[in-house]
């Protein structure tokens, strides 16, 4: 046996724990001395305080705890519940992590207010486009991860649906976004992917959509080098370009990416190209 000291360390939890456990019924010692009063705890306990630790990092009450260790939740079980619980934490991990780089970003931002060049905007004309696409809703601009998560599945199985139909693309791939709200107080927005695809010939049921992105008279343009989730650096660049020359956007607000160059899996290096329709 072992006493209350050892068990503890060897179950990585504190002195203070254990006798809470004791308190409340819910991990009682194997012995404990009539006389001293000193608690005594087995190596087999140490599977059940793994259970108990186990269900608490799930996030349930020591109450709910103790109802499925009297249930005897079995190993199979407590796998699998364990295994959601790790993708819900790495999804929390990765989310806070664009958050913690975006807010780096407007850091740096907020540093240069006043300094910012805008001499790389060029303004253009950009011709009617056709292009295959897919499209989904995002939540709203408040939630990048949204956007992400819902617009970057659609590039490869857009790519799988123009193989299987013989379709080829014949430029860099586009995003583009449209609000759809609902109703009041709805930023539900969709995000759309394409690829054109010039005059190619679409047989029905090909499973993407074929449309042709109108013509801008006049866009403001610039390159975005780096990750899209700090785009608002590049948007804020524009947007300074087009109150300091008498330029407004147009309405509905429309816009463009284009993915001129995105190794993979390096997002510092991606280059792309940010359209602004824009009026006099």
């Amino acid at each position: 046996m072992f006493t209350i000291g050892d068990f503890a360390g060897l179950g990585r939890v504190s002195v203070r724990m254990l006798r809470h456990y004791d308190a409340i019924g819910l991990l009682r010692p194997a012995h404990v001395d009539p006389h001293s009063g000193y608690r005594y705890y087995t190596a087999r306990q140490l599977r059940l305080l793994n259970r108990v630790i186990a269900l608490k990092d799930l996030g349930f009450t020591l109450q709910e705890v103790q109802t499925l260790i009297e249930d005897k939740v079995d190993i199979g079980e407590m796998r699998g519940m364990l295994r959601l619980r790790r993708a819900e934490l790495a999804a929390q991990v990765k989310l806070d992590k664009l958050r913690l780089a975006q807010v780096d970003a407007r850091l740096r931002m907020i540093e240069i207010e006043g300094h910012m060049d805008t001499g790389d905007v060029v303004l253009k004309t950009i011709p009617p486009l056709r292009v295959a696409e897919l499209s989904a809703t995002a939540t709203s601009y408040d939630d990048p991860s949204s956007i992400t998560e819902n617009l970057s599945p659609l590039y490869p199985r857009l790519m799988e649906l123009m193989a299987t139909a013989g379709v080829a693309m014949t430029g860099a791939p586009i995003a583009y976004y449209l609000a759809a709200p609902t109703g009041p107080g709805d930023e539900t927005i969709t995000v759309h992917a394409a690829f054109p695809i010039g005059d190619a010939e679409v047989g029905a049921g090909a499973g993407f959509d074929v449309t042709v992105l109108p013509a801008v008279e006049q866009a403001a343009t610039a390159l975005h080098e780096g990750s899209m989730a700090e785009a608002f650096r590049t948007g804020q660049k524009i947007a300074n370009w087009i109150d300091d020359n008498g330029y407004r956007t147009v309405e509905p607000g429309y816009a463009r990416e284009i993915y001129l160059d995105c190794p993979p899996g390096d997002f510092d290096k991606w280059v792309t190209e940010m359209q602004v329709a824009v009026a006099r």
